[in-house]
């Protein structure tokens, strides 16, 4: 069949994955978003149903102070002896720290910390033992992927840390996984930085710490030749091998916004690439060591189609688990009825690195029709393409001294401004955005039909402008520089075209 590219689409990066019987379970990071590290289930490695989130408590991570970007950096999911574990790294208070459960549909336990610096920590567990790894600097100040062995109860450092590998050359080593395969043990990374010259390396050893020796065609997976071709990043990846015994790397990558158009905005999302063994112990992955859009493949079973959610409203959604706050929030300023999100709004705004009244879904794609019915008493409240405080357009229904209208507001950078204003009769309007791989379009309709306040690019929303490691949300939100106000959001729809 042939199945397509990425899995997961929007803001989705750095997954990971495990398999328990004929279940796959993924997770990915979350930075500074609120509740942290989505749980996706799946039969066939191509459709996937988030089931959970694993950090749904204030107490389980610290994300008021964190930056945009900051906070939940690259998790890893493993199952072992009956038991989930989810270990991820803090990068604002720069602590690794793993959280577990015995039930994947339920919740998880508070953290346990490790003593071990770096980020995109790891797990692997053999005869009794329990190996952690991170990038980071060992015992002896040697940077590189570091290794030792914990308690896996109490988190404990059992032995000190010493750097195992220091990668092919490549430039921000991180992300490792280690398996044993075939009965030497492969350390897979990711090298290049999380951008276009990202790459999947790997080495292989005689145990646990090697001494590993690199593959003699690092990177075996990159797309950093593909110029003028959609898809960039590819890296940052995790094997997992089915229940047939075919194996396949999951990992990160981008779509860029057209074919010679170096900008992403949407996120770096989860794709999917076969992967065969060779007889050296190394792999060969996708099409000549790239990813694709599409994969031809005999692999998956007989019967699988591959399924996409078109729209997304407040029925289509778990409210519960795909809509996310900034940082964290206050709870009674959000209320959920039967086809309305009520907001209460505070002076707290989008452009400040605090947790304004603001719940937003992820962009999964890049054409599509957003809108939304919205009353307000007084204030201002809308729809944002949301991609840090710094970055964000809005249309917004507000009411100052001159009675009520609706403005188009672009932000970027140090540019705030009021593209156009509308005025309207009443504290209600229909609030629309068009949106495709180069600008969004704001519209509002009124008694006089719909009105176009105008048109922002893309590219001003992309990591390339804005920096970061995250991408463009669709947040309603509601703020008033004097105090409270009240907003009610209804028949909200995002229809991806």
């Amino acid at each position: 069949m042939k199945y397509k590219n990425p899995i997961l689409s929007g803001f989705y990066p750095d997954p990971s994955v495990c398999r328990v019987g004929d279940t796959y379970y993924l997770v990915c990071s979350t930075m500074h978003y609120f509740p942290g590290v989505p749980i996706f289930e799946s039969k066939d490695l191509l459709n996937w149903k988030q089931i959970g989130n694993c950090l749904t408590r204030e107490s389980q991570v610290a994300l008021s102070d964190v930056p945009s970007s900051g906070g939940v950096f690259a998790p890893t999911i493993r199952y072992h002896d009956g038991r989930f574990y989810m270990v991820t790294t803090n990068s604002t208070s720069q602590k690794n720290f793993y959280i577990w459960t015995d039930d994947i549909h339920g919740t998880w336990s508070e953290p346990i910390y490790i003593d071990q610096d770096g980020i995109d920590p790891s797990f692997y567990f053999e005869n009794g033992k329990t190996y952690f790894m991170s990038n980071g600097t060992d015992d002896n100040g040697t940077g590189g992927i570091v290794q030792c062995e914990i308690d896996i109860v109490t988190g404990e450092k059992l032995t000190p840390s010493q750097c195992i590998w220091q990668g092919s050359g490549g430039r921000y080593l991180e992300g490792p996984h280690l398996y044993k395969i075939n009965g030497r043990y492969l350390l897979l990374a990711a090298e290049g930085g999380t951008e276009y010259g990202h790459m999947v390396t790997c080495a292989i050893g005689d145990s646990p710490y090697g001494p590993f020796k690199g593959a003699p065609d690092n990177p075996l997976l990159t797309n950093r030749n593909l110029g003028g071709y959609a898809l960039q990043a590819v890296g940052h990846g995790d094997l997992i091998q089915d229940e047939n015994g075919a194996w396949w790397l999951i990992h990160l990558g981008f779509r860029q916004i057209g074919q010679w158009e170096p900008f992403h905005h949407i996120g770096r999302e989860t794709f999917l690439t076969p992967v065969t063994f060779r007889a050296d112990g190394f792999f060969d992955a996708g099409e000549n060591g790239t990813c694709r859009l599409e994969f031809e493949t005999d692999r998956i079973r007989d019967g699988v189609s591959q399924e996409f959610r078109t729209l997304d409203t407040f029925q289509t959604t778990d409210r519960e688990l795909e809509w996310l706050w900034l940082r964290h929030p206050v709870r009674e300023h959000y209320r959920w009825e039967e086809n309305k999100l009520c907001l209460t709004g505070t002076a707290v705004t989008l452009d400040q690195p605090l947790s304004p009244t603001f719940l937003a879904i992820r962009q999964r794609g890049f054409h599509a029709e957003i809108r939304c019915n919205l009353s307000i008493d007084c204030g201002e409240a809308g729809i944002t393409c949301y991609m840090d405080q710094s970055h964000h357009y809005e249309i917004a229904l507000i009411k100052d001294e001159t009675g009520f209208s609706v403005i188009e507001r672009l932000n970027i950078g140090d540019i705030k401004l009021v593209q156009n204003r509308i005025p309207v009769s009443a504290g209600n309007a229909v609030l629309k955005i068009h949106a495709n791989n180069y600008c969004y379009t704001f519209s509002v309709e009124t008694e006089h039909g719909e009105q176009t306040l105008g048109s922002a690019q893309t590219r001003y929303l992309s990591s390339e402008v804005a920096c970061g490691f995250t991408g463009v949300v669709i947040g309603l939100y509601a703020q008033n520089p004097q105090g409270e106000n009240h907003a009610e959001f209804e028949n909200f729809s995002c229809q991806y075209l």
